[in-house]
């Protein structure tokens, strides 16, 4: 134990006194994170230089020479394999075990290999063999016939050569846009990195979002997987174009002043063989837990071994390898509730302090995890790292010098969760505003988290988006603008306020998933045989609110003028909310954040005249109001009105009021008016 290890606990039980029972717990994890350090760089080098196996191992050119490395210690014999040996194994491809670490090595004169040739591993050992991708592959192809997986070389004559090599992102708050490139263009076909970017970038540009972050860009055998069974970690996926296409994506978001993060699938491996790394040398342990524990169930997946040290290598050479290679801002973690936990979070509610201090913890997924976030924010002081995380293990979104496990943010996973829950089994009349407001705000203060009302997961085919979940069948035949419907007025009005209010509630950032900012309808569905491979429903309709007839455009609207707004105040750089009443029987929730009033009245019916409100003495000015015309709403208030606040005589002295008229199903935001009587300008 070391002072500066009993600082950093001190500083935890400070900011939450309820893990004081636990302070020797937490006391062992800081010092197994600063003891695997210690292991890592045996004082002399630092956590950068140890992640560099993708420098060491896979295949390499220099000089007029190729070099190819393996790590396979219980491999017999290994021969490299492919066009350039007519797909036979040649003693002159054959590798040479080169230490007693099970590192195999060949090289091999430049004319050996060309650009573009397909290659892969045979790979002996005792009693068998087996095909192998390289498990530091850099570019993966599948055959569109034979639907084979195998390596590439690519080597192109010239190195894409960036436009924005220094890309710094701004220090604001982040306005997540969650993004799928394959599934982003409206033809029904696999997307494309140079289409996203010629088409996709901008829409998001316009849209006010700040930070776009990228799915399934690390190869993925299965398509419909959504890209969370990854094969080959330091291969971008093929299937959307070619290195140089994804670095041009990520460099004209970074001339479009968008920060660029990406999916990292830590958490788990796809299970093939030939294109995966299971069983990769023969061993089903290699890379992974040996027996029960390295599989998966409900994932049907390979759980890796966090307490290897050339696991820890491989993971944390490839966070540095997306950093260098595609210079993306950071990283989103997925999964990592699996990590964590040897049950992987099944079937657990996560009720008691005790379910993040028994041994149940895998406290090497823990510790690689620190590790992960202090070699991304070493290499990328301004990186963001976000911890998809069900569980609300306590720390994990605290710097490491607090004590914590270094993300910047975590998700507020249960937010989207209780939308669907609340849409899904109460009705509107019985909606409980204590309960909505205890949802939207109960997290970790002192931990950073971004909140969203939907992201992918909420999309996936078997349940429905929350427009379908609100207008159902209705969205086929009744969105044109001359259509009067009821379900789809109900639909456009609740789906603004849920917005609304989960981004005027959230903490330090909001994320949006692709479409879903102006209702794109249906859910999402990849190729299958149970669809009859279709692409249907693995395509965004952006036809839809580029129309004019149809009343899409108005959520887009009202979605960028909520964006804007909220950029314009800096409201999620305030995270301090003050509720200033709410009201179950009336449905109405009033709180005040960076200076604004934001009000909503839920009501399925019920309007209110001169609804008495608390605030602040002076003048206020509506600068948004999600019932405008230009929103797809009813037009019942009068467009930048003022309001002036009464003194109460039936509240306590100095207290004051604010008498407005509420239609139903509407929220609207009051900025108070300087004394000097300047007024901000409109944000819608």
């Amino acid at each position: 134990m070391t002072l500066s290890d009993t600082k950093l606990v001190g500083k935890l039980l400070d900011g939450d006194p309820y893990l004081k029972p636990h302070e020797t717990a937490l006391l062992r994890r800081m010092q197994k994170v600063r003891g695997m350090v210690e292991r890592l760089t045996q004082g002399r080098a630092t956590l950068q230089d140890f992640a560099s196996g993708h420098e060491y191992f896979g295949l390499h050119f220099k000089g007029s020479q190729w070099t190819f490395r393996e790590w396979a210690p219980n491999a017999t014999a290994i021969y490299l394999i492919g066009d350039m040996t007519d797909w036979q194994e040649q003693n002159a491809f054959s590798l040479e075990r080169i230490n007693d670490q099970g590192v195999w090595e060949v090289r091999l004169d430049s004319g050996r290999m060309n650009h573009g040739d397909q290659y892969r591993l045979r790979m002996h050992w005792a009693g068998g063999s087996g095909d192998r991708i390289p498990a530091y592959a850099r570019r993966v192809v599948q055959d569109p016939k034979t639907l084979i997986f195998n390596a590439q070389v690519w080597r192109p004559t010239v190195p894409y050569q960036w436009q924005c090599p220094d890309f710094r992102r701004h220090d604001e708050a982040v306005f997540v846009y969650e993004a799928h490139v394959g599934m982003a263009q409206e033809e029904a076909k696999v997307g494309t990195y140079r289409e996203f970017c010629d088409t996709i970038i901008p829409r998001i540009v316009a849209s006010g979002y700040n930070t776009l972050q990228l799915m399934a860009i690390p190869e993925h055998p299965y398509y419909g997987s959504f890209g969370y069974h990854v094969s080959s970690f330091f291969a971008a996926s093929s299937r959307f174009g070619t290195p140089e296409d994804l670095k041009a994506l990520i460099d004209n978001a970074h001339a479009a002043g968008l920060a660029v993060i990406m999916d990292i699938v830590h958490s788990h491996a796809v299970s093939n063989q030939v294109e995966g790394l299971s069983h990769f040398d023969g061993t089903p342990y290699l890379y992974f837990h040996d027996g029960p524990r390295g599989h998966h169930v409900a994932w049907d997946s390979r759980c890796f071994d966090y307490g290897k040290l050339q696991v820890v290598h491989f993971l944390l050479s490839n966070c540095r390898y997306w950093l260098d290679e595609f210079k993306v801002d950071g990283f989103r973690f997925d999964g990592i509730t699996s990590m964590l936990y040897t049950h992987h979070g099944l079937g657990t509610a996560f009720t008691s302090y005790a379910d993040y201090f028994n041994n149940d913890v895998d406290e090497d997924a823990l510790t690689y995890l620190a590790l992960a976030n202090r070699l991304v924010h070493s290499i990328r002081p301004g990186a963001i790292t976000i911890a998809e995380d069900i569980s609300g293990m306590p720390g994990l979104a605290l710097p490491a010098s607090d004590g914590g496990c270094g993300f910047d943010y975590r998700f507020a996973m249960g937010v989207p969760d209780y939308w669907i829950k609340l849409l899904k089994d109460t009705m509107d009349d019985d909606w409980h505003m204590g309960g909505l407001w205890y949802e939207l705000t109960n997290r970790r203060q002192e931990e950073k988290t971004i909140s969203y009302a939907e992201s992918h997961d909420q999309a996936l085919v078997g349940d429905k988006t929350i427009i379908f979940r609100l207008i159902d069948a209705d969205m086929y035949a009744h969105m044109s603008i001359d259509d009067d419907n009821l379900t789809v007025d109900r639909g456009l009005a609740l789906h603004k306020m849920i917005r609304c209010i989960t981004m005027a509630t959230a903490a330090n950032g909001y994320l949006n998933f692709m479409g879903n900012e102006f209702g794109h309808p249906e859910w999402i569905d990849f190729p299958r045989i149970g669809n009859d491979w279709s692409y249907h429903h693995a395509r965004r309709q952006w036809r839809l609110v580029d129309d004019t007839n149809l009343k899409y455009r108005f959520l887009y609207h009202f979605d960028k003028a909520m964006i804007r707004l909220a950029k314009h105040v800096k409201l999620l750089e305030q995270p301090d909310i003050r509720l200033l009443g709410e009201h179950s029987e009336d449905k109405i929730i009033v709180f005040e954040r960076a200076g604004l009033v934001f009000v909503f009245n839920f009501h399925p019916t019920q309007s209110y005249s001169d609804y008495p409100i608390k605030a602040k003495a002076g003048r206020y000015q509506m600068i948004l109001d999600s019932d405008a015309i230009e929103f797809g709403g009813h037009g019942r208030l009068v467009p930048n009105q003022e309001h002036f606040t009464l003194t109460s005589s039936s509240q306590s002295e100095g207290s004051s009021l604010l008498n407005i008229y509420l239609p139903n199903r509407t929220a609207i935001v009051l900025q108070p008016i300087p004394k000097d009587g300047s007024k901000s300008s409109s944000t819608t």
